[in-house]
């Protein structure tokens, strides 16, 4: 509850400053930071644009969620139905939540650089950035349980949340997101993960068993 409370201050604090205008000067200077010339293409070899271009992949709606079902399939394979339900009620749920956030806040994307991979719909908050947060913290999270030992516990949470927070960071450097846009999505799904695992442990429990009857 205490990292949920956390990242979605946090999320509330940019959202405010996005709705007010007085995240514009921070995006475009952060959006420009690191690309050159007249094409204002990022600074770096090609196979660096690739590589972000995978990292990025990592949040897309295919890879995400397959191993969101390879996650769900493991743990119904080792009889943790309870587990499994909360996996997949976390993850419909943040795909819900960003949904509504972005029809509710209605940012265009941005135009000031090239786009460097493909992108639709709304701009705030960054889809990849909530849902790659969303899927791999909770996985993390519900794998944890597993174990009594805490490093591997906290290796498996910082593990997922350094791979979303890159997913956040390439959505910037591919040009299709703000800055705000990348950290307020990746707030809002991490607060989302985090508070879903502490408030729907008896509801999930009550689905699991209803399961096994």
């Amino acid at each position: 509850m205490m990292a949920a409370a956390v990242c979605w201050t946090g999320f509330a604090i940019i959202t405010a400053a996005v709705l007010t205008g007085q995240s514009e000067g921070i995006d475009s200077a952060g959006l420009l930071f690191w690309r050159r010339g007249a094409m204002l293409v990022p600074v770096g070899p090609s196979w660096l644009l690739e590589g972000v271009r995978d990292v990025t992949a990592l949040g897309g709606v295919f890879l995400r969620n397959l191993v969101a079902i390879g996650a769900l399939a493991a743990l119904i394979s080792l009889r943790l139905r309870r587990e499994a339900v909360l996996l997949a009620a976390t993850v419909m749920g943040g795909w819900l939540l960003n949904t509504a956030l972005k029809l509710m806040v209605g940012r265009p994307r941005p135009l000031i650089v090239p786009h460097l991979t493909e992108a639709g719909g709304q701009s705030f908050p960054s889809g990849h950035s909530f849902n790659s947060a969303v899927v791999y913290i909770a996985i993390a999270l519900a794998f944890a349980a597993m174990t009594p030992v805490r490093r591997v516990r906290w290796s498996l949470v910082g593990i997922a949340v350094l791979a979303s927070f890159a997913v956040a960071f390439s959505r910037v450097w591919l040009g299709v997101h703000f800055p705000s846009d990348a950290l307020a999505g990746w707030l809002g799904g991490a607060g989302w993960a985090f508070l879903a695992a502490a408030i729907l442990q008896r509801p999930t429990k009550a689905g699991a068993d209803l399961m096994e009857s």
